[in-house]
């Protein structure tokens, strides 16, 4: 009889490792020898050195997927600066070195692009990491999702462990936050125009020029994503990457303007009014696109378009206002 392969998912519960558990679930469905691993926060907290050490010893998985973070968009980030530092670099601190501890070879950690320049060239290559100064208002979550990739090299370097990063675009899709402060732009949007229409609203103001430009990823695409990577064989993998700049970019290729993306939920939302925009709110970095050579090289391509993961996104939304109302 052959041994399962363990695996722990961190995060199983926010939308990316919710979307990593649905695949791997999958894959067991389909007959692939897998015990799967998760624990919720209430259960185990991941800034609690001694407790994710304990749960590692007595779990031993044979890979772990990093998930967990503390994420929020340009409001949250710059209200909440500590912890975004601190917990996320309790978060990778903590989980990094205890499944090291427990001899866990394979790791898979998930970063952000916010981790480049403000000011680097367009599309962002993992070569430009460490060019320049970062964007002021997430620089405490960038510096912690830097320190996480670096964490897994410098294992790997001095142990011999097989630690790799993934380095997503921006995320949306089923188990988005769509609270109206600390959401990403997107959600943000889905929520503020559906709520356009219910009220019969005139117009939608949205914040900053609208001249921006984003790139946006499919949840469940980052998933297809992520397994990919850590199912190469590490040739492969350490062919296309350097010891010390090994995170591979994961999106789309392509971006749109702040204001496009808020015509496309308009469109999705059913929206037909007036969207207005606020200069005196901030912009954020001018564009933040991948550069996606790398993974493409690699054999792997996003397959869910912008509009079509906007109107699954939109019926899920849907669903769960839907549920919220059932239960009160």
């Amino acid at each position: 009889m052959t041994t399962p392969v363990k695996i722990y998912i961190a995060g199983h519960r926010g939308m990316v490792g919710g979307a990593i558990l649905r695949q791997l679930q999958a894959r067991q469905a389909a007959g692939e020898d897998l015990q799967l691993v998760t624990r919720t926060s209430a259960e185990l907290g991941l800034t609690n050195q001694a407790a994710v050490q304990a749960f590692m010893q007595a779990e031993r998985p044979d890979q772990v997927i990093l998930a967990a973070a503390k994420v929020g968009g340009i409001h949250a980030n710059n209200s909440y600066p500590a912890q975004f530092i601190y917990e996320n670099l309790m978060i990778e601190c903590n989980v990094i070195h205890a499944a090291f501890e427990a001899g866990v070879h394979q790791l898979l950690q998930l970063g952000s692009s916010c981790i480049y320049p403000k000011e680097a060239p367009q599309p962002m290559a993992e070569d430009a990491l460490l060019t320049g100064g970062l964007e002021a208002t997430n620089e405490p979550y960038a510096v912690a999702k830097i320190a996480g990739i670096k964490l897994c090299e410098s294992y790997n370097r001095q142990y011999g462990v097989d630690y790799r990063s993934v380095m997503p675009t921006n995320l949306y899709g089923p188990g988005d936050n769509f609270h109206p402060e600390n959401s990403h732009v997107l959600p943000a949007l889905i929520r503020r125009f559906h709520e356009a229409v219910q009220s019969g609203a005139k117009s939608v103001t949205i914040w900053g020029s609208g001249t921006p430009r984003r790139e946006f990823l499919h949840v469940d695409d980052m998933a297809a994503a992520s397994l990919f990577v850590l199912d190469l064989a590490p040739e492969i993998y350490q062919r296309e990457t350097k010891p010390m700049l090994s995170h591979i970019n994961v999106g789309c290729g392509e971006d749109v303007s702040i204001l496009e993306l808020a015509q496309l939920v308009a469109q999705v939302t059913g929206f037909a009014g007036e969207i207005l925009t606020d200069p005196s709110k901030p912009d954020g970095t001018p564009r933040k696109l991948m550069d996606v050579t790398r993974l493409q090289r690699l054999g792997w391509r996003a397959s869910i378009g912008l509009q079509a993961g906007l109107a699954q996104t939109y019926d899920w939304f849907l669903q769960q206002d839907s549920d919220d109302l059932r239960s009160k």
